[in-house]
């Protein structure tokens, strides 16, 4: 293990002091394109570093080359000696430099990011109209939701990743047969002047069938979700939350085709087209909001009825601009690709249940305390996990890189994408943890103004501050899993995890009160970072080959 760990940070030391050189070929966003959008490609480069730790010498074979390069200064390298507070400043900066790649991750998370963010800022605004209605209305507004959105974390999301991480593969393996100039029917043919990505095709068609299993269980499952969230027949929210989720329910077919949709546009590199699309959806919802509801009087069934208008905007807009440059249905739906998408969903919605009944068991713990420890609870939850989103995006443009070199063979790229994409979000998690220790005190009283509600947040800061390192790592540790489709350990890992922190909260929250939930959170981070640095470490599974061309330097 010590060894490992001592092979896994000579790496990251040789990425952070190797030089940058790559380049960027961008295709005509035409009909006859084969791309839609641009595709990046990267020069593949002798990756040479001669940082050596001392405790783990070992010889290396110099190769020989045509080209003649001046030494490296073995100073600039070495990791033995005194260091000065300079060298030290010198090495971080020439570490996490923005180079063209760091470039590029960025200008994918970026997008995505605010992509992300646009759902819970549609949902506040929902709240601000359906909260003029009374408090009755509002309470089951917010159970519907709560469970609509349960529905869509269990199956749309393994969806959407699933996409990503396919079409990645699969058009990053066309472009490559193009330009060595052989075509492979398997991975894309064209027909009038439009690309047929089986990928895009299966995800569709799944994603058809998903929305209309889950509009069904949720129209004629109404009574019996409500019952399962404990709201009984005589309460007064029972009417009017059903109401709501049976509106919400003829949303679910759009919802999970255009999560499909955003899936290939995130393969393609393209996380604009999804956030004009959002946006789009997201101002006509606003815009209907206090029409429907107010003026027409149809109340929160107003407020449900301009949320599935947007959600079937959205859809419309996507798969609108998916089909200028891609076949859609494909004419044979290969049989094998279902198998390949249903076992790497089953893995993917185990993964999600470990992680949503760790969260709701660390709820419920703090529920116990009281009303005031959890409200004070669900300020420091809300921002944490608002604050996941940004991290959430660099896993999604790691996991769109990373699946494009890997599936080219492009080893060497996709070790730079690790590399990067790690250091990216080492900084990332640093930098909003200082952001959330300066700036936390005016932001939570946006929530709430109550002194005691606010001093129990305050509470909370070490852990909603000091995990977001932690967390950051944690994402995008998830995004490398998918990129290289590693869902098995990824879904298997996680259920360890979350078996792990969900038997220390249970024990430490009875005792310690909210400090053991907060505890039991950040070891839930913190085992999902070691379980991935981990993985990385070992060289195995899909990872034997990312680490294949290294080794043989080493040698």
């Amino acid at each position: 293990m010590a060894g490992t760990s001592t092979n896994l940070s000579r790496h990251l030391l040789c990425s952070m002091h190797s030089s940058s050189s790559y380049y960027y070929y961008n295709s005509k966003q035409t009909k006859s394109s084969s791309t839609p959008g641009k595709f990046r490609i990267f020069n593949r480069r002798n990756l040479t570093c001669s940082a050596r730790l001392k405790s783990a010498p070992h010889k290396k074979k110099t190769a020989s080359t045509s080209l003649q390069t001046s030494p490296p200064d073995p100073s600039r390298f070495s990791l033995s000696g005194s260091f000065s507070l300079i060298n030290i400043i010198a090495r971080l900066s020439d570490g996490f430099k923005f180079d063209e790649l760091g470039l590029e991750i960025w200008s994918i998370a970026l997008p995505a990011a605010l992509a992300l963010a646009a759902d819970p800022i549609a949902s506040l605004i929902d709240t601000a109209f359906v909260g003029h209605l009374g408090s009755v209305e509002l309470a089951a507004v917010g159970v519907s939701v709560s469970v609509f959105n349960l529905v869509s974390k269990l199956f749309n999301v393994p969806l959407l990743n699933i996409t990503t991480s396919f079409v990645a593969e699969e058009q990053a393996v066309k472009s490559q047969g193009s330009d060595d100039g052989s075509s492979q029917i398997d991975h894309g043919v064209e027909q009038q002047g439009k690309k047929l990505l089986p990928s895009i095709s299966t995800s569709l068609a799944l994603a058809a069938g998903i929305g209309i299993a889950e509009a069904l269980a949720l129209s004629f499952g109404s009574g019996f979700l409500m019952n399962i969230m404990g709201i009984p027949a005589d309460s007064p929210m029972r009417v009017p939350a059903e109401n709501f989720l049976n509106l919400r329910a003829f949303g679910a077919p759009p919802i999970v085709i255009a999560l499909a949709a955003q899936g290939a546009f995130r393969g393609f590199m393209d996380t604009k087209t999804p956030l004009y699309a959002i946006g789009a959806g997201n101002l006509i919802n606003a815009i209907l909001d206090p029409i429907l509801i107010f003026f027409f009087h149809f109340g929160i069934g107003g407020a449900a009825i301009a949320t599935v208008i947007s959600e079937y905007l959205i859809a419309f807009i996507l798969i609108w601009k998916l089909s200028d440059n891609v076949l859609l249905m494909s004419p044979d739906i290969d049989g094998r690709r279902v198998v390949h998408y249903l076992k790497s969903g089953g893995l993917l919605i185990g993964r999600t249940i470990a992680v949503l009944l760790t969260m709701t068991l660390a709820t419920s713990m703090a529920a116990r305390e009281g009303p005031i420890p959890m409200a004070g609870y669900q300020i420091c939850v809300e921002v944490w996990l608002t604050l996941s989103l940004l991290s959430d995006a660099l896993a999604l443009a790691g996991q769109a890189l990373l699946a494009a070199g890997y599936s080219q063979g492009n080893y060497e790229q996709a070790r730079q994408v690790v590399f990067r994409l790690l250091q990216i979000g080492l900084v990332t998690g640093i930098s909003l943890a200082t952001l959330l220790f300066l700036g936390f005190g005016p932001f939570s009283h946006l929530f709430s103004t109550d002194s005691e509600v606010l001093a129990i947040a305050w509470s909370g800061l070490l852990f909603v501050a000091g995990s977001q390192p932690m967390n950051a790592l944690a994402f995008v540790l998830d995004g490398l899993y998918y990129g290289v489709s590693d869902f098995e350990y990824a879904a298997y890992s996680m259920v360890l995890v979350g078996l792990t922190s969900s038997a220390f909260i249970f024990v430490t929250a009875p005792i310690f009160g909210l400090a053991g939930v907060w505890a039991g959170l950040f070891l839930f981070m913190t085992l999902r970072v070691l379980f991935g640095i981990w993985r990385l470490g070992t060289k195995s599974g899909p990872w034997k080959m990312v680490w294949s061309e290294m080794e043989k330097l080493d040698e």
